[in-house]
Protein backbone atom coordinates (compact mmCIF):
# COMPACT_ATOMS: atom_id res chain seq x y z
CA UNK A 1 0.00 0.00 0.00
CA UNK A 2 1.24 3.44 -1.23
CA UNK A 3 1.44 5.96 1.85
CA UNK A 4 1.03 9.59 1.60
CA UNK A 5 4.18 10.72 2.01
CA UNK A 6 5.32 8.08 -1.08
CA UNK A 7 2.49 9.79 -3.27
CA UNK A 8 4.14 13.98 -2.63
CA UNK A 9 7.59 12.30 -2.98
CA UNK A 10 8.51 13.41 0.89
CA UNK A 11 11.08 10.83 2.50
CA UNK A 12 10.22 9.73 6.02
CA UNK A 13 12.07 7.50 8.73
CA UNK A 14 10.62 5.18 11.17
CA UNK A 15 11.86 7.12 14.92
CA UNK A 16 12.12 4.62 17.86
CA UNK A 17 9.09 5.65 18.94
CA UNK A 18 7.13 3.75 16.32
CA UNK A 19 6.36 7.00 14.33
CA UNK A 20 6.86 7.96 10.56
CA UNK A 21 8.82 11.73 10.55
CA UNK A 22 8.93 13.18 7.15
CA UNK A 23 12.31 14.53 6.05
CA UNK A 24 11.57 18.14 5.69
CA UNK A 25 14.31 20.72 6.13
CA UNK A 26 13.68 24.55 5.30
CA UNK A 27 15.74 26.15 2.13
CA UNK A 28 19.01 26.86 2.54
CA UNK A 29 19.09 30.73 2.59
CA UNK A 30 22.33 33.64 2.84
CA UNK A 31 23.95 33.71 5.80
CA UNK A 32 22.54 36.38 7.71
CA UNK A 33 25.02 39.91 7.99
CA UNK A 34 21.71 42.04 9.17
CA UNK A 35 22.18 44.85 11.88
CA UNK A 36 19.95 47.11 13.39
CA UNK A 37 17.53 48.00 10.96
CA UNK A 38 16.68 44.18 9.76
CA UNK A 39 16.18 43.25 13.89
CA UNK A 40 13.72 46.10 13.43
CA UNK A 41 12.19 44.37 10.42
CA UNK A 42 12.16 40.64 12.36
CA UNK A 43 10.58 42.39 15.06
CA UNK A 44 8.32 44.16 13.28
CA UNK A 45 7.33 41.47 11.04
CA UNK A 46 6.73 38.91 13.81
CA UNK A 47 4.07 41.43 15.99
CA UNK A 48 2.45 42.65 13.29
CA UNK A 49 2.60 40.45 9.77
CA UNK A 50 2.61 36.86 10.94
CA UNK A 51 1.00 35.65 8.34
CA UNK A 52 4.14 37.49 6.18
CA UNK A 53 7.14 36.78 8.81
CA UNK A 54 5.66 32.90 8.52
CA UNK A 55 5.75 32.76 4.67
CA UNK A 56 9.08 34.23 4.08
CA UNK A 57 10.44 31.78 7.13
CA UNK A 58 9.34 28.51 5.49
CA UNK A 59 10.22 29.86 1.61
CA UNK A 60 13.47 30.16 3.44
CA UNK A 61 13.31 33.98 2.18
CA UNK A 62 13.60 35.41 5.45
CA UNK A 63 17.24 36.16 6.07
CA UNK A 64 17.82 37.14 2.18
CA UNK A 65 14.59 39.85 3.00
CA UNK A 66 15.85 41.52 6.24
CA UNK A 67 19.40 41.51 4.59
CA UNK A 68 18.13 43.14 1.86
CA UNK A 69 16.19 45.60 4.26
CA UNK A 70 19.23 46.60 6.41
CA UNK A 71 21.52 47.29 3.46
CA UNK A 72 18.80 49.65 2.18
CA UNK A 73 18.07 51.58 5.14
CA UNK A 74 21.67 51.85 5.85
CA UNK A 75 22.14 53.24 2.05
CA UNK A 76 19.25 55.83 2.77
CA UNK A 77 20.24 56.80 5.84
CA UNK A 78 24.17 57.62 4.35
CA UNK A 79 22.23 59.53 1.56
CA UNK A 80 19.63 61.42 3.55
CA UNK A 81 22.51 62.28 6.14
CA UNK A 82 24.46 63.56 3.25
CA UNK A 83 21.28 65.64 1.79
CA UNK A 84 20.81 67.40 5.16
CA UNK A 85 24.08 68.19 6.01
CA UNK A 86 24.43 70.10 2.56
CA UNK A 87 21.09 71.96 2.99
CA UNK A 88 21.73 72.65 6.42
CA UNK A 89 25.09 73.92 5.96
CA UNK A 90 26.98 71.61 8.55
CA UNK A 91 30.79 71.18 7.40
CA UNK A 92 34.17 70.92 8.56
CA UNK A 93 34.35 74.57 9.00
CA UNK A 94 31.51 74.38 11.49
CA UNK A 95 32.80 71.82 12.89
CA UNK A 96 36.47 73.54 13.59
CA UNK A 97 35.02 76.73 14.91
CA UNK A 98 32.25 75.21 16.97
CA UNK A 99 32.26 71.53 17.75
CA UNK A 100 29.43 71.62 19.72
CA UNK A 101 27.17 72.95 17.91
CA UNK A 102 28.40 70.80 14.76
CA UNK A 103 27.43 67.68 17.36
CA UNK A 104 24.18 68.76 17.95
CA UNK A 105 23.27 69.51 14.18
CA UNK A 106 24.53 66.09 13.34
CA UNK A 107 22.86 64.40 16.02
CA UNK A 108 19.43 66.50 14.97
CA UNK A 109 20.24 65.10 11.53
CA UNK A 110 20.48 62.04 12.02
CA UNK A 111 17.54 61.74 14.28
CA UNK A 112 15.22 63.20 11.26
CA UNK A 113 16.38 60.95 9.16
CA UNK A 114 16.44 57.82 11.05
CA UNK A 115 12.52 58.69 11.26
CA UNK A 116 12.23 58.55 7.66
CA UNK A 117 13.72 55.22 7.21
CA UNK A 118 11.89 53.89 9.53
CA UNK A 119 8.88 55.18 7.64
CA UNK A 120 9.97 54.15 4.46
CA UNK A 121 11.87 51.18 4.78
CA UNK A 122 11.64 49.58 7.62
CA UNK A 123 8.23 49.77 8.38
CA UNK A 124 6.93 50.27 5.08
Amino acid sequence: MESLFDRLGVPYTLAEDGMYYPEIALPISEPPRYGKYGRMRLRYLQEHHPLIYQDLLLEGKLTAHLNEIDDSANDRMKLLTRQMQEQQGDTEELKARDQLAWVGAMNNIHAAAEEIVYAEVVYG
